[in-house]
């Protein structure tokens, strides 16, 4: 039965509907999302997709959620969800196909990785990414396992060859990076460029929203060339959610 996600006891029921993938015609609709948001976006090149799909090899034993606006059932954001022990299943995360994560395993409690996040480019405010942080709270306060980390990689473009990326870390290099758990060693490291004077930028609104309820950078970014993107990955401890963000973490939990 779907889960619908509500807004504040202040508010109207929320325009979205927010809830796991149960159907065939659910599955295309993310993979249709997916390349559609990371062709126009980043360039993405997809050479192992067809019919304007995107999948790999760790779909099958991931979950899927999926968020649709109600008013006309568009498809608008999805990520998928990775346990520890479907991890295993196919040898490793997502995310070890990018870094070198010394401490990952080391780690006390089981671990979710979220991959694959994407919001259509006509909703990227904070209510299409509340809706999606909401129905995974659900899931987790409904598993049988417990989950106290959450990790993944959140993308930044490299359409303008690294300059947008390089700002952006240097902010997360200054007020969000710790490696005390995990020192991520990216496998294909940026290039480095010189940085303009008056460059402006901002950090992207889903890893913003992941900052803001405590999530840490662990280590200097990836190269995806095929994604076109600057990989970080991020660290959130559940049990250490940012007590300074307390309208965040309340609408989160």
């Amino acid at each position: 039965m779907p889960t619908t996600v509500r807004k504040s006891r202040n508010s109207n029921s929320t325009p979205f509907e927010a809830r796991m993938a149960v159907t065939r015609d659910d599955m295309e609709a993310i993979m249709r999302l997916r390349h559609s948001v990371f062709n126009q976006t980043f360039g993405a090149r997809f050479s192992h997709c067809e019919n304007g799909m995107d999948y790999d090899s760790f779909d099958p034993l991931c979950r899927h959620l999926i968020v649709k606006d109600r008013s006309n059932n568009q498809t608008i954001a999805t990520t998928r969800l990775l346990t520890e022990q479907k991890a295993q299943l196919i040898g490793s995360f997502y995310s070890e196909n990018e870094f070198i994560l010394p401490g990952l395993k080391e780690l006390p409690d089981p671990i979710l990785e979220l991959g694959r996040v994407c919001i259509h480019e006509d909703y990227r405010n904070r209510s299409a990414i509340l809706s999606l942080w909401q129905a995974l709270s659900k899931v987790l306060t409904t598993t049988d396992t417990e989950v106290r980390f959450l990790i993944g990689c959140a993308s930044i473009s490299m359409d303008d060859g690294g300059i947008q990326a390089e700002a952006i870390m240097r902010i997360l290099r200054a007020n969000y990076m710790d490696t005390s758990r995990i020192k991520a060693t990216p496998l294909v490291p940026l290039p480095q460029v010189d940085l303009p004077d008056n460059v402006v930028t901002s950090i992207p609104p889903f890893l913003k929203f992941c900052l803001r309820l405590g999530a840490k950078v662990c280590g200097e970014p990836s190269w995806d060339r095929d994604f076109g993107v600057a990989d970080v990955f991020t660290l959130l401890d559940l049990h250490e959610l940012n007590r300074h963000t307390h309208r965040y973490v309340n609408r989160f939990l």
